[in-house]
This record gives C-alpha cells, structure tokens and sequence, in this order.
C-alpha cells in the first residue's frame, strides 16, 4: 500500500501474529464499538508510533494512549484486555501527553511476563477512533507484523472537509436541556471500553449528550475527548442532554457509566479465541464443514482415518464343542477387560465412562445373543462368524427403530461384538487380548493427529493416548454417543455429525478442529491458522500464568476469601494437589483406596494410608469422607446385594448402619492419624439429623476408647434434596457442610447420571439444583457453618461466581483445575456475585442460566 496525500498509512505498532478485531475478547473491540482497526497478539514489548502525530491522550495507567495524525485522524493503540484493572502496574510510558512524536517513536514499554500474569489476555488493539471521517480503504493479507515496518491499515478521508472538521461541540445550552449526575462505577474510570459503551447506547437517539467534569466538558461524540477528562473511578460526573430523545440518552448512558466490570457484557468466546468466519451469520469460509460440538477446545493438525481394526472371521468352524467353548472364553476374556475398563474410570473419577463399560457388561451377558449364535455353530460355523452374524442381526433390528436410544444401543452393540472378534483372534493365535485401540501409532510424522472415523466407539477409544491425539471428529454420532462423552472426559476436542464432507478428506489433510465453534476447516488458509494457533498459544501461557500464582490464596476483587481446595482418590493425587497450589484437600475419596482390594481395610490400613497423605499435605487441612460404596461404586468384598436401582439403595451411611463395623474400623483408623491440624471427618448420603447425632455420637465413644480427641470436626455431605431443604437442622450439629453436586443434580433432577443419553440434560446450574444450594447455605449461616463444594460444579469456571453468590467459601476441585479456579476467583467481585445469583434462581432452566452467567462474568 502505497501513501498519498489523500491517504495514511498506519504500520505495525508491535511485533506479532495479525488477527481481526472480531478476535478480540471484548466485546467493545471485537463489535466495532469504538472503531475499526485490527488486533496483535504481541511478540514484542515496546508500541511503536504507527505515523507522525500528537499524542491527544495518554491513559493514567500507561496501558493505552491515542495519537492525532496531521490529517485529523485520531488512533487508538490498548494494550491488553482488562489491563485498566492493573493500575499501571508493569507499564512505562516513553511519551508525555501533547508530544509530538515520529513513525517509529517509542510510546510505551510493558512488561510482557508481568502483565500476561495480570491480565485476561494481551491481544493489543489500534482502532480509529473517529472512522466515519477517515474509513480503512485498504488493510494487510499479512498474518505476521514487523513493529514500525508492516503496513497494517490505509485510512482515506471520507470528504475533503474531514481533515478540517472542528472538534464537536461539547456544550449544551439548551434551557431545556436535561441534567443528571452519576458516579462512575467502571473499575479504572473513564477509559476506552465504558466511553465507547456509552457513545453507543445512544445511537438511533436524536439527542447530544455531554459529560462535564472537573471544570471540563467532552460531548459524547468524541471518544478522545471523553478519555481526556481522565474521571477516575468513583468519580462524580454530571450529564447534560437535549433534544427529543434527552431523557431515555440520559438514562442510557447513565446506566452505562454505573455499570461495574464484573457486570459488563464481554464476548462469551473464550479468551484469545475469535469466532471464525461466518460465524454470526452462519456462513462458513472455503473449506469449512459445520458439525455438532461433542467437546469443547480447539487444535490443529493433519487428519488421521481410524480403520475398524475388527479381525474378519474365519467362515467355518473346528467343531461345536471346541468353537462354542472358545466363544465362551472370548466372552469371559471381554467381561474382564470391561471390568477392569469400568475400574479403572471410577478411580479417575470418570463416572460416566464407567456406567457405559457397566452396559457393556450387561449387554455381554444378554442371553440371545448366545441363544442366536449357538445354532449357526451347530451348523458348522466358526465362533466368530457366528458372533457377528448373531450381533450384527440384532443391532439392524435395534438401529431400524425409531427411538434414538434403541439405535444408540446398536452402537454399542456392534462395538460389542467387535471387542469379542478381537478376543476370539486373539485366543486362536495365543496372544493377549488386551486391546490396544488406539494407542497403536497413529501420529504422522510425530506430530498430534486430528483422528477421524465414521463414528468411534468405546472401545476404540481403550488406551487413548492424549499426546498423540489432539482432537477426535466423525461423520455420524452425536454429542451424547459414548465416545463423546469419553472425549469430554478426556478433555479432547470432539466433533460429530459432519457428514459426507469429511468422507472425502484423504490422510494427511490440514485441518483445525475447533470444538468450541462445531466447525472443522479443511485446508486453512494462513489467517484461520495463525488465529487458531495463537488462541493455543495464549491458553498455554494463560495456564502457566496461574500456576505461577496458584500458591498464592485467591480472594475476590472485594477483598473476600475463598479456599480452593482438591479432590483426591490416592497418595499420588495428594503430591498433585500440593504441587499444583491447593489450600488443602476438600475431599479425600477413601474408598477409591480400597475398592479393589481383596479385603475390607482394617482399621490400621485406614491409618496407614491416610497418615501418609496428611504427611505429603504438610500442614494443609484435609476432609476426609467415610467409604462411599454403592450406587456406581461396588467393591467385590463387599458382597452387596443385587439392587433394583443401586442409587437409591444402600450407599454411604446408610451402609454403614447395615455394616456398622466396616465404619467402625474406618472411623478408629482415622482417629489415629496424627495430623495438624486434625483431619475433618465427612459423612456421605446423610439425609436427617438424627443420622449425624447417632455417628457424632459412634465417634465420641471410639475417640474416649482410643484415647484420641473428641473435638474432631464432622461435617455432613449434601447430596440428596432431604438433607439440602433441612439444612437448618444439620447445621445445628454439624461443623460444615460439603456439597456434592454430581448426586445432588441427579436426585433433584430424578436423572441416573451414569445413564449417557441423559449426559446433555444432566446439568448442575439447574435452578432447582441451584434453589437446593441456596437453602444448604441459609440454613448453615443461622449456626454460623461454612459450606464448601467438592462436585464438578466447582470446577466449572461459569459457575464459580454463581456458587460465592449463593454463600459458598470453599471449592474443591480436581488437582488440574486449581490454578485456573484461583484466578476466577480473582477476577470476580463478591458484592456483584450476589446481587447476581440470586437473579439466577428464578430462571426457568439451566440453559438460561449459563447463558446469563455469560453474559455477566465470561470465563
């Protein structure tokens, strides 16, 4: 782009990776709000001046500044998002305000490291303010900067008046004019994002609006001129409007200016991911394909296609008696590795994903299926051929019906039968039948594959390895299939239903998988690469941001502190949590020490594990809950007994009253760890407080036995709706309350929260579950007791604020998440999280409250 005397060109005030404003997450950029313009990721810490001109503003805290060229046009350059917020901290401006500066000219340095700590992203954007005068004619195809080189922006005047054009007037004289006078509410006063809400909440209004402050005037017009009254927070300024509109401008702009950052609409995309192109409109670049997001995140690699690796059979058989006993050593073979699958779920935590390998179990034992395959082997068939002929016959039939679970069924049932084909391969050629699924190497060249198939299953997902595969994507499935769910679980970006399209990418195609979206792009052009490895990029650096900091206690902007804790299953877990920047531990598991044992733990196993944890926790308090066995959890020598429905029978104390001794030896082994301060007892699936006097009772008695102290703090788990809607009561004897969101959501909801087709549905900002927390907190602040979570909610970043809202003060979490929580926690304002929450329950279902909590804290 060349310069002329009717044009300016405006080049790169920083190094880095180019990317359109609609990439910014804020909403005042991203819209267009405060002008056009574009953004950079920065790879440099100095802004240069993009062109000659005075500098008409220079912010307080040094994070933004506005240059006026010759021509008229006046330019913004902010660095960061939120970076008002930081008070200067890590900012030091080169220039002074009223310089006159060159192409080139230093304006201020930062502190990269410091300031990414700080802030929700450094995305830096230069805008020009006053574009219906002087419009971008032309802008780069670059998709990286050289700071005071790259040409970004060509700005023409849209009249030969423009240049000229005098300021707008401020003053309004009007007799008739309208007052009012307002406090700024915004947290760093008046800078760009609150003048450039205000500006616009009044266009389509036929009024002028003014602001006077401090013995000077700005009319609302002039973005610039609003940000030269430098009103601070808590400033009082006065508003002055006329004409027809007068009062409702008033208004608008009134609201605005009060308006706190904890309250303000910003994007809902995550930080430093821009929606892609065609997103709004819902139009999709070349080479995009629209899909369904089965799991959120996005990556970045070529595609991979996951052929079925189920061994054909061989037609004829050796014999009935030698073919159907194979089938039966097939069976028992798949019946013990879905055993061990389902385990192995439970001890991460995977709920879920283990009720799914549980169906499985359950499907293999159908007798029709051996009812229909033993006749073809009397006919001479092998086990194999008969296997699938038999599993095949019955999914046709379940995938003909109408009921979408009964064709979810059939998946699952030719993932079955495939699972017994390679056991039966397996034991013909005396190898293990272990499945591999696709641990095998699937990466090309080295590099994370985006993995492809026409539709995964659970067992093709067995021993999935994270670091090789960096999102999975299929032509059918829908987001509550159970390789879906996996994928959530895993933390994996998923996308189904993407049809016919992606049938016809070969191996090796370029592709991003954007799960936050439901968009793949096949073949991206340099600009959607350079956005989507940027978005990576900033997630990256935002996570090691927390971790650096994650040791430090979180407290709200206000001032108010919250405890973040973790959840742990095991010693390994316990090292985690510390190393991770945990307060303390919120909630250890127990029984996931001891599920797959051969023996019920004796008193001394319990001592010796927990002694061993405490001990790695150096001095960080820990609450441990008594064995949780039942429901989805069984231990083997346990021996209980069949349930109709094992969620609502014996589990938790309610065992413990049928087998009293098996908490008896859990509660004297826990009264022998020598831990400080002391472990804190928690009893699960209490739903009256006549079953927490009777244990607080059982304790005294085994603490005076043993010589131990009586003064152990017990508190009660809430999970069933009996014991949230008589909280009051609890409270009166127990020393704190733990929430349980997972089992308190599927009472409330009357949802089996193993049962995956109700995945979608099973949400835990439902206001009913919400109504249900409320009333555990009121009733625990008339006996002054805290109430902490430790279900998945707490680690939900848009619930977070929702949950200190509703008179939370603890959040345990998985290890992972402790970082990432901490800093929400910093970011939210508990006066608004409040006022806030209790606008929440009256809403009429959990979609609109996430869509609310969007709207007021993004995370």
């Amino acid at each position: 782009m060349a310069e002329t005397s009717e044009t300016l060109l405006l080049r790169a005030p920083l190094s880095g990776v180019l990317l359109p404003l609609a990439a910014v997450p804020d909403p005042v950029f991203a819209e267009g709000l405060f002008g056009d313009g574009v953004a950079i990721d920065p790879l440099s810490d100095t802004v240069v001046s993009p062109c000659d001109g005075v500098v008409l503003h220079l912010a307080a805290t040094g994070h933004a500044l506005t240059l006026q060229a010759s021509c008229g046009a006046q330019v913004l350059l902010h660095v960061g998002i939120d970076t008002v917020s930081l008070r200067g901290d890590g900012f030091a401006p080169c220039v002074a305000q009223g310089a006159a500066v060159r192409q080139g000219d230093a304006l201020i340095r930062f502190d990269v490291e410091r300031v990414a700590r700080q802030a929700r992203s450094l995305v830096t954007v230069m805008a020009v303010a006053n574009g219906h005068d002087f419009p971008v004619a032309a802008r780069t195809d670059a998709v990286l900067a050289e700071a005071g080189r790259t040409v970004l922006l060509q700005l023409r005047p849209a009249g030969a008046a423009a240049a000229a054009a005098p300021a707008p007037r401020a003053d309004v004289t009007d007799a008739a004019a309208l007052r009012r006078t307002v406090t700024l509410g915004c947290a760093g006063g008046l800078h760009a994002r609150p003048a450039a809400r205000a500006r616009a909440a009044i266009q389509g209004l036929e009024a002028t609006v003014a602001l006077h402050y401090g013995g000077r005037q700005a009319s609302l017009s002039s973005l610039v001129a609003l940000l030269a009254l430098s009103a601070d927070e808590g400033a009082t300024v006065d508003l002055v409007a006329s004409g027809p509109d007068a009062g409702a401008a008033l208004d608008a702009v009134a609201r605005e200016l009060q308006r706190t950052d904890a309250g303000e609409e910003q994007a809902v995309f995550p930080v430093g991911m821009a929606p892609p192109p065609g997103a709004r409109s819902g139009e999709l670049p070349p080479g995009g394909i629209a899909g369904v997001a089965a799991a959120p995140g996005i990556a970045i690699g070529p595609l991979r296609w996951w052929r079925d690796a189920a061994p054909e059979p061989d037609q004829a058989g050796l014999g009935a008696p030698a073919e159907r006993a194979t089938l039966r050593a097939a069976l028992a073979a798949v019946d013990a590795q879905l055993a061990h699958d389902s385990a192995a779920a439970n001890a991460r935590g995977a709920s879920a994903e283990a009720g799914i390998f549980a169906m499985h179990r359950a499907l293999l034992e159908d007798p029709a299926l051996l009812q229909a395959a033993d006749p073809l082997i009397d006919a001479g068939k092998s086990a194999g051929f008969a296997w699938r002929e038999a599993t095949s016959a019955e999914a046709a039939a379940l995938a003909a019906m109408t009921d979408r679970r009964a064709a979810d069924r059939a998946a699952d049932l030719l993932d079955l039968g495939k699972r017994v084909l390679r056991a039966l391969a397996a034991i013909r050629h005396g190898a293990s039948h272990a499945e591999a699924g696709v641990s095998a190497d699937v990466a090309l060249g080295g590099q994370p594959v985006v993995l492809a198939a026409d539709e995964f299953t659970p067992s093709d997902l067995i021993g999935l390895e994270r670091t090789r595969v960096a999102a999975l994507v299929m032509v059918r499935g829908g987001p509550t299939a159970h390789a879906a769910i996996m994928a959530r679980q895993l933390g994996i970006p998923c996308l189904v239903a993407l049809g016919s399209a992606l049938e016809r990418l070969p191996d090796g195609t370029q592709v991003i998988a954007d799960g936050d979206h439901a968009r793949l792009h096949a073949n991206p052009d340099e600009h959607l690469l350079a956005a989507a490895a940027s978005t990576l990029r900033l997630r990256a650096q935002q996570g090691q941001a927390d971790l650096r900091v994650a040791h430090a206690p979180a407290s709200t902007r206000d001032g108010v502190h919250v405890e973040v804790a973790a959840n742990i299953g095991s010693l390994d877990d316990a090292r985690h949590a510390v190393a991770q920047g945990a307060d303390a531990v919120g909630l250890l598991r127990t029984e996931l020490l001891f599920l797959h044992g051969e023996a019920a733990p004796a008193a001394e196993d319990h001592t010796a594990r927990c002694q061993a944890i405490a001990d790695v926790l150096d001095g960080r308090s820990a609450i441990v809950r008594t064995l949780d066995i039942g429901g989805d959890k069984d231990a083997a020598w346990l021996r209980l007994p069949a349930e109709a429905n094992p969620a609502l029978g014996l589990r938790g104390v309610r065992l413990a009253q049928v087998c009293p001794q098996l908490l008896d030896d859990q509660l004297r082994g826990l009264l022998a760890v020598r831990a400080r301060p002391p472990l804190r007892i928690l009893l699960p699936m209490v739903s009256e407080a006549g079953e927490l006097l009777h244990w607080r009772a059982r304790i005294r008695a085994l603490a005076a036995e043993a010589g131990a102290d009586a003064g152990i703090e017990v508190g009660v788990m809430i999970e069933v709706p009996a014991a949230a809607l008589l909280a009051d009561q609890l409270a009166e004897h127990a020393d704190f309350f733990s929430i349980g969101t997972n089992d308190l959501t599927q009472y409330t909801l009357a949802m089996d929260r193993c049962q995956p087709h109700l995945a979608p549905r099973l949400d835990a900002l439902h206001p009913a579950v919400l109504r249900m927390i409320a009333a555990t907190a009121e009733g625990a602040a008339r006996h002054g007791r805290w109430v902490g979570v430790c279900g998945a909610l707490a680690g939900d970043p848009l619930a977070v604020p929702v949950l200190l809202g509703l008179g939370v003060t603890e959040l345990s979490v998985d290890a992972a998440l402790v970082p990432a929580i901490k800093a929400r926690v910093r970011k939210l304002a508990h006066a608004d999280c409040r006022k806030r929450a209790s606008e929440l329950l009256r809403l009429a279902s959990a979609a609109a409250v996430r869509e609310a909590c969007r709207r007021y804290w993004p995370a």
